[in-house]
């Protein structure tokens, strides 16, 4: 006879903090989690930026923290609206959207110079995010950036352009595609409004300024962000200092150990 082990509550400690924020008209609640700085440490602090369909208790995300925790600095990690613990739907999410939140996190839940690590489509927020600030004359909220194998203008560059007719054909008309993934075993939608908003957030047609170091970790082998891409996004950020580290066998998601290390010290390095 199979038993059902009783529903273990969760621990303070795991449950998420709930900012509700407001744009265009709408009101999304964002969960988070923060860990406040040490009182006599004034050094950056590291925000988390995940991944589209990704959340903050990835690996990455976690060991951020306690590395942060370790050096005494303060850290924040979020859902977009419509991820992990967020409210909201994934189909109703905007690259537009999601800016939106990470600037309200980072203007609300975070005080002095910050270091942005963004996974994938959270390098392509971070640089969003950057230019937002330095027009709302905030730049020196931003100590650097790590991306790893930022996938900037995705929507565009490796999504659009490369989806069959068909596929086109549905989002234009219809207002979605179900796309399959081998992170998920059930498809997530592209939607039209996904792809038309992102139209509005392109980066890749001029100069890209952070005004801040700038570390980029790319995996040779990534089969969604090829590494091309990467030098692309190098050559237009030419007046800011930028690294880049080039993985021979390193795939998109970079979450071994090796490649964890690398990413602890490439933000060590800029803090």
């Amino acid at each position: 006879m199979n038993e059902t082990n009783p529903q273990i509550p969760p621990s303070p400690q795991d449950i998420p903090s709930i900012l509700t924020v407001v744009a265009d008209g709408e009101s999304r609640a964002i969960a988070f989690r923060r860990r406040r700085p040490t009182e006599a440490i004034t050094r950056p602090g590291v925000v988390w930026l995940g991944g589209f369909k990704s959340d903050m208790k990835s690996t990455k995300a976690e060991r951020l923290e306690a590395w942060a925790a370790a050096e005494g600095r303060g850290s924040l990690r979020f859902d977009y609206s419509g991820h992990g613990e967020s409210g909201g739907r994934f189909e109703d999410g905007t690259i537009g959207h999601w800016l939106a939140e990470s600037l309200a996190m980072i203007r609300t839940q975070t005080e002095g110079p910050q270091i942005l690590v963004g996974s994938s489509m959270g390098g392509w927020i971070a640089l969003l995010v950057a230019r937002e600030l330095e027009k709302a004359g905030e730049s020196k909220r931003l100590a650097g950036l790590a991306l790893i194998a930022p996938a900037v203008d995705f929507t565009e560059a490796l999504l659009w352009s490369h989806l069959p007719p068909d596929a086109r054909s549905d989002i234009e008309t219809k207002g979605l595609w179900l796309r399959y993934s081998q992170y998920a075993p059930e498809p997530y939608p592209i939607t039209r409004a996904l792809i038309e908003d992102g139209r509005r957030h392109l980066l890749l047609g001029g100069t890209i300024r952070t005004h801040c170091p700038v570390h980029i970790l790319q995996g040779m082998q990534d089969p969604d962000v090829p590494w091309r891409h990467a030098m692309t996004l190098v050559e237009h950020l030419a007046g800011d200092p930028v690294a880049l580290t080039l993985i021979k066998d390193g795939d998109h998601r970079l979450s071994r150990e090796e490649d964890i290390a690398r990413l602890l010290s490439a933000v060590e390095n800029l803090a």
